[in-house]
């Protein structure tokens, strides 16, 4: 598995009976967590927490607060910063098991040895894995249909301190961006997606994950460069196993680059025993 083990301000507490219990700083939340079928190891630990989300028999949900918390805080992990907060939806703002495939990836600018890697981050969310990689020395392209969701991106690199020549931002849909990139004959050296099982472009385009994925990996296989480095799919919302990434990785850029694939599950270490799982990785490595 690729277990996410360089957090300091973020730990998985314990699960259980459906919930997360996770420390982010100094502030503790409960969030649900269907997989997590088993009991709760330490019952007393969950009285501690700040704030619990409650989710709704008609989608959705709410928090309850039991503290009065700031309207956002900081975590950091090693030299970046992130902004975090409850969201309506129950997340964060931060996937914290992605720090696995951060440090991957920074790897593989790193020891290229490269000063020129330009990167492409399709459904970038709040910018964690592009801040990594611009971290890491490269150019990141950061894409994203959310507004909101770019703009809370670019707070982070200003509260990491980087470059703002180290990242792009668009807003746009994926696919449409990356067909561009085609037509404008752009390359990219690395590109990594994280993308929902459903959703919605700015003009109303609609994403089905298990309809559209297959497309767009073959798509931006497309405007992968002949010095490419990595390729990497996430996929944890439809439950797709790793080796149906390593299936498509396989059919859409081992044929032109080569290179090796290694799929796997994608887990956080909790502090009270086991793991958590958070889906599927897929990545694609230059040998």
């Amino acid at each position: 598995m690729f277990l996410a083990t360089g957090w300091k301000d973020y730990e998985v507490l314990d699960t259980g009976d459906g919930e997360k219990l996770e420390r982010w700083g100094d502030v503790i939340l409960q969030r649900p967590d269907p997989q997590t079928i088993w009991p709760k190891a330490r019952e007393a630990q969950w009285n501690r927490a700040d704030a619990v989300y409650h989710r709704s028999e008609r989608g959705g949900g709410q928090w309850e607060f039991r503290k009065k918390l700031p309207e956002r805080w900081t975590v950091s992990w090693e030299n970046l910063r992130f902004f975090v907060r409850p969201t309506g939806f129950k997340h964060t703002g931060l996937f914290p098991e992605q720090e696995a495939n951060w440090r991957w990836m920074g790897e593989k600018i790193r020891q290229s040895g490269r000063q020129d890697i330009r990167v492409m981050n399709l459904f970038g969310y709040t910018g964690g894995a592009t801040l990594a990689c611009a971290a890491a020395g490269a150019h990141v392209t950061h894409v994203d249909a959310a507004k909101g969701m770019v703009q809370w991106a670019r707070e982070n690199r200003e509260l990491s301190g980087l470059p703002e020549t180290s990242c792009r931002w668009i807003v746009e849909d994926a696919m449409a961006f990356v067909r561009r990139e085609i037509r404008r004959g752009h390359r990219y050296d690395g590109i990594l997606m994280d993308p929902p099982s459903y959703g919605r472009g700015p003009s109303g385009e609609v994403w089905k994950l298990e309809n559209e994925l297959y497309g767009l990996v073959e798509t931006c296989s497309q405007v992968l460069s002949e010095n490419a480095v990595f390729f990497l799919i996430n996929s944890y919302t439809t439950g797709f196993q790793a080796s149906v990434l390593s299936n498509m990785i396989g059919k859409c850029v081992l044929p032109r680059l080569g290179g090796s694939i290694d799929s796997q599950e994608l887990c956080l270490p909790v502090t009270s025993g086991g793991v958590l799982p958070c889906g599927a990785s897929g990545r694609w490595a230059r040998d």
